[in-house]
C-alpha cells in the first residue's frame, strides 16, 4: 500500500496535472534556461564575512564573533544574560552540552506546542548563510531543529561557522542543493513586518530577536 501524499507532494502533483505535457524531462528543461545573472561573488573571504556582519547588524541582529567553537558555551550564556532570559530550548543532540548550567533547558524530544512556547530562547546551528543578503538557511532536523522550534520562542540564537558563509545567493543555494527535498527556512534578521502606517512590528511570524554566534577560521 502506497503512503499518503504529503501536502507538498499533493500541491506539486496538482501543478503537474494542470500543466501541458512536457516533451522533455523537467531537469533538461531547467538546464536549458539562460542564467545571465551573477552567480559568484567577487568579494574576497574577509570582505564576504564583513558584508555578512554588516547586513546582520543592519537587520537588528546581534552578532557575537568568536575565534573557535570552544568559546561557544560562554557565548550562549552571554546571549541569554544580555536578553535577561533563563529558559532555553535545544534540539535533542550535541547542542545540549552548550547550555549554561544556570538556566532551565528544554530538550526537544517531541515537545508539544505549549511546551515549546514556555521557552524564551532557542539554540540551533544552520546549514548556510549569504553575505549579500544577510540570510541564514536552516535545513530542519538534527542540530537545526524542527521548524516549530525556530518559530515559537521569542529569541533565536543561531550558530554560524564562517566557512558556511557564501558571498551570493546562488552559491549558497548550490551548497544546499542536495538537501532541497527537506524542509528549509530562510532567515534575514528577526521577524518583522510593517502595518499600513509603516510602523514596524517585531515577532509577528517568528522570533523578535536574533543572535548570531559567528565562529571558525576566516
Amino acid at each position: 500500500m502506497s503512503l499518503p501524499l504529503t501536502a507538498r507532494e499533493e500541491i506539486l502533483a496538482r501543478i503537474r496535472a494542470a500543466l501541458p505535457d512536457l516533451k522533455v524531462p523537467v531537469e533538461t528543461s531547467h538546464a536549458s534556461i539562460t542564467r545571465s545573472y551573477g552567480r559568484c561573488s567577487s568579494l574576497d573571504r574577509g570582505g564576504c564575512l564583513q558584508l555578512f556582519i554588516d547586513r546582520l547588524i543592519d537587520y537588528d541582529t546581534k552578532v557575537i564573533e568568536l575565534t573557535d567553537e570552544t568559546e561557544l558555551p560562554a557565548a550562549v550564556q552571554q546571549a541569554l544574560q544580555d536578553a535577561g532570559e533563563d529558559r532555553l530550548l535545544v534540539p535533542s543532540g550535541p547542542l545540549q552540552t552548550l547550555a549554561p548550567e544556570n538556566v532551565n533547558v528544554y530538550v526537544d524530544h517531541g515537545l508539544t506546542t505549549p511546551e515549546l512556547d514556555r521557552a524564551q530562547a532557542v539554540l540551533t546551528t544552520c546549514e548556510a548563510a549569504v553575505a549579500s543578503t544577510g540570510t541564514i538557511f536552516l535545513v530542519h532536523g538534527g542540530d537545526q531543529g524542527r521548524r516549530a522550534l525556530t518559530l515559537l520562542p521569542d529569541h533565536h540564537i543561531c550558530i554560524v561557522c564562517r566557512d558556511q558563509v557564501y558571498g551570493s545567493l546562488p552559491e549558497a543555494l548550490a551548497a544546499i542543493r542536495s538537501q532541497s527535498a527537506r524542509l528549509i527556512t530562510s532567515i534575514s534578521g528577526p521577524s518583522a513586518t510593517s502595518d499600513i502606517e509603516m510602523v514596524r512590528i517585531r515577532g509577528v511570524h517568528g522570533p523578535r530577536r536574533l543572535t548570531v554566534l559567528l565562529y571558525g577560521d576566516l
